[in-house]
């Protein structure tokens, strides 16, 4: 297996709120798309909304319905990383309902903020 395949064995099938930042994210041909930076969820709700991948191209956001699936070792997207937007530039914002424009708001400043 070369560095950019995804392992066979991802483990079990995790829920969204116990996927570690830095989980390596793998699109659907098996290459390696980057890291988890950050699950955007809605807490009160209990409502996946996506991820933000740290990619080589900078980060990107992967909507809920184009990830493919989350487990111990490893989150897959249902589409190339090349293919999702930067978060601030997600068109999904733009019509979307308050609660997910504020998320992504919220994890727009959390990825800007110094360290």
């Amino acid at each position: 297996m070369t560095e950019n395949e995804a392992p066979e064995d991802l483990g079990a099938p995790v829920a969204y709120l116990v996927l570690k930042d830095g989980t390596p994210v793998f699109d659907q041909s098996g290459a390696r798309a980057g890291e988890v930076e950050h699950v955007l969820a809605d807490d009160h709700q209990d409502v996946f909304h996506g991820l933000i991948i740290d990619t080589p191209q900078g980060h990107r956001f992967a909507p809920a319905d184009q990830v493919g699936g989350l487990f111990e070792r490893g989150a897959l997207i249902t589409v190339s990383a090349a293919d999702l937007p930067e978060p601030s530039e997600d068109p999904s914002a733009r019509v979307a309902d308050e609660n997910l424009a504020n998320t992504l708001k919220r994890a727009w400043n959390w990825l800007v903020q110094p360290r």
